[in-house]
């Protein structure tokens, strides 16, 4: 145990997000909690008896496509912006994303009233630029490899003196992600299980500290595509891996872990269940025609993933019961739909 609090405690001391007492106590997220409440919506968990039977479990949706910004990405990013001191925040902050945190920043600077830049691929979904462009983001466009990005983000950064804030790999991100779990253990306190979309691993980290805080013997599995799968692995290989190229439909699963998320995610995520492209449009297709909710295929990997065979047939999940699922994310470019309305 006492190499997981010296784990969670380096992550907040690295960025100077919000100390905590001890790891099992998950104190900094609560007060990650405190900070964003006047600005975030508290999600609704939906159930389904279709999907239930289908499943042969009990699950529970917890709808972060419902959440400002239509996804997860704004806990994270609302607390960052509130964490910082009046000094920090004039200059505004800047960011690389392919999309959701990129708006979930932009909406939470405007809130506070400060400026935001952000480097969006130029192979983003036409959506997610519109969201940042709604909310008073400066796009700034770069190449999609994540060289690119980080190139552009730092030219902005020396230009603008504006604070850099990682869509994953930052302890005030990790933090206002886990008030997912807070709020998600309230609502369906029998979860066992939580299954959970992993990229850069801010939101799965944050997730799994409050969870085992709460639950020490919870289960944290990780969703993750086949054409991304450097978490699975990392996970397999001891190390931080990571791909020479991504291919995948979920455009928000395309990230790497980083220095903060991996230790987490190592020593916390008990396992990476990996769906194929096929199996997350099926996932989609399944919360649109039974929960009546759109979802972006990062959100749905995580129905993927329970329905997998990789998950089915698999004796080690056979006590999983009770299975909270995060749909993360709810804004899919339905532009390709509403053109063939034209025709």
């Amino acid at each position: 145990m006492q190499s997981r609090e010296d784990t969670a405690n380096q992550v907040l001391q690295d960025t100077g997000a919000v100390l905590i007492p001890s790891f099992n106590d998950g104190h900094f997220i609560r007060e990650a909690q405190v900070r964003i409440k006047p600005f975030a919506q508290q999600t609704p968990v939906l159930t389904s008896d279709t999907l239930d039977s289908i499943a042969g479990r009990k699950l529970y949706f917890k709808c972060e496509c419902f959440q400002k910004g239509g996804a997860f990405k704004f806990r994270g990013a609302c607390n960052a912006i509130f964490s910082l001191d009046d000094d920090q925040a004039t200059k505004g902050v800047v960011t690389h994303s392919s999309g959701n945190h990129a708006a979930a920043l932009s909406l939470a600077a405007k809130l506070r009233g400060i400026p935001a830049y952000i480097v969006i691929p130029k192979d983003a979904p036409k959506c997610k630029v519109a969201n940042v462009k709604r909310y008073g983001g400066h796009v700034i466009v770069s190449e999609p490899s994540m060289q690119s990005r980080e190139d552009t983000a730092n030219k902005v950064l020396q230009d603008t003196g504006a604070v850099l804030i990682s869509s994953s790999n930052d302890g005030r991100i990790i933090s206002g992600q886990g008030t997912i779990s807070l709020e998600f253990l309230e609502q369906a306190s029998e979860i066992d299980t939580l299954i959970v979309p992993i990229s850069g691993g801010g939101m799965i980290s944050g997730v799994a500290l409050a969870a085992k805080a709460i639950n020490p013997t919870i289960r944290i599995l990780a969703a993750e595509p086949m054409g991304a799968n450097d978490a699975f692995q990392s996970k397999s290989n001891g190390r931080i891996t990571k791909l020479s190229e991504v291919n995948t439909i979920a455009d928000g699963l395309r990230a790497f872990l980083g220095d903060l998320t991996w230790p987490i995610v190592r020593d916390l995520v008990d396992d990476v269940i990996v769906v194929d492209d096929k199996e997350i449009i099926q996932a989609m297709k399944l919360c649109y025609e039974v929960l009546k909710i759109a979802v972006e295929p990062s959100g749905a990997i995580g129905l993927a993933a329970v329905l997998s065979d990789g998950f089915q047939k698999n004796p080690v999940y056979s006590e999983c019961n009770h299975i909270g699922i995060v749909l993360s994310g709810g804004n899919v470019d339905l532009g390709v739909l509403w053109n063939s309305f034209d025709k």
